[in-house]
């Protein structure tokens, strides 16, 4: 086994990324703290090419020069806009068709693997580090999607929650269109 060199592995140029079809999956961050958890969450979009990323709130927008440490780039390579209706926002994404999820646990929330083909395209809302979705946007998603936890803890670092969910999410929607 060797490691590959970054020229040896096939990846997307950043003028290939803009023309690229993109999974049917949107991100709305709400009021994320952290800088990096934003910047962290902007990768994990470019790997996993996410349709768009908006913003609400007080969360840091990618243009943000704190954000570039670990975003490394992505904050140029994925679609993002901001907003300060985060409630319009969603109503606006169900008129487009979205299902609206909340990456948040629930009295009924959802596993990743029982998401269907209607449940596409996509809107996952993703709320503060410690408070989670707030109840005002909670409230206006169709679902809501947990990750399975074994330990001692409630939640993911909401940026690695973001890469989970992420990840799983296309892997299934792949799964399920072909």
């Amino acid at each position: 086994m060797r490691k590959l060199s970054h020229d040896e592995i096939p990846r997307l140029s950043p003028t290939e990324m803009l023309s690229v079809e993109r999974h049917p999956v949107v991100l709305i961050l709400d009021n994320i703290r952290s800088v990096h958890n934003v910047g962290s969450i902007l990768r994990s979009s470019d790997a996993t090419l996410l349709r768009h990323v908006w913003v609400t709130g007080y969360t840091a927008r990618p243009s943000h020069p704190g954000i570039r440490k670990t975003a490394l780039g992505s904050e140029h390579t994925v679609p993002w806009g901001e907003t300060d209706d985060a409630l319009g926002l969603l109503a606006e994404l169900k008129l487009k068709g979205y299902t609206i999820a909340a990456l948040e646990i629930t009295d009924d929330s959802r596993n990743v693997g029982d998401l269907t083909l209607s449940d596409f395209p996509l809107a996952l809302v993703v709320g503060n580090e410690i408070m989670g979705v707030s109840d005002p946007l909670l409230s206006h998603c169709d679902l809501a999607i947990e990750i399975a936890q074994y330990g001692s803890k409630q939640s993911f670092n909401v940026s690695v929650a973001v890469g989970i969910a992420a990840s799983s999410i296309v892997e299934r929607y792949r799964t399920l269109t072909t």
